[in-house]
């Protein structure tokens, strides 16, 4: 598998990613997570090293799927997440707006739901 480096970073993934949207139902009925734990593993055992998902994917859902999938390789890939959603984290419902707050953000890049209206004005 070719290489690429992200930027000045030195960051180095493969030149393939998978966008592991589709997994969790955003196009459709959710395919069967056994099944998108076990392709995901593939990809890695084939060389892929980058892997996309989003914490409106679900929400919160598909970013559970690839950290379950991908904690066996931890340092081996990079997961590459988007946020700044405004969306409810207990009842997964998504506002008309973002939610670019300091906290939201470090909740989301740290794979941990945030806390119920954590930093929000109620």
């Amino acid at each position: 598998m070719q290489a690429r480096t992200l930027g000045r970073s030195g960051l180095e993934v493969s030149a393939l990613g998978l966008g592991c949207m589709g997994m969790t139902g955003v196009y459709g009925a959710a395919s069967n997570k056994q099944d998108m734990i076990a392709l995901i593993q593939d990809a890695v055992e084939r060389g892929v090293t980058l892997f996309d998902t989003a914490e409106a994917y679900g929400p919160f859902a598909n970013e559970e799927l690839v950290g379950e999938a991908l904690a066996a390789f931890k340092g081996r890939v990079v997961i590459a997440t988007k946020f700044g959603f405004d969306i409810n984290p207990v009842t997964g419902e998504r506002g008309p707006g973002l939610n670019s707050r300091p906290e939201h953000i470090r909740a989301a890049a740290g794979a941990a739901r945030p806390t119920p209206f954590a930093g929000r004005d109620a």
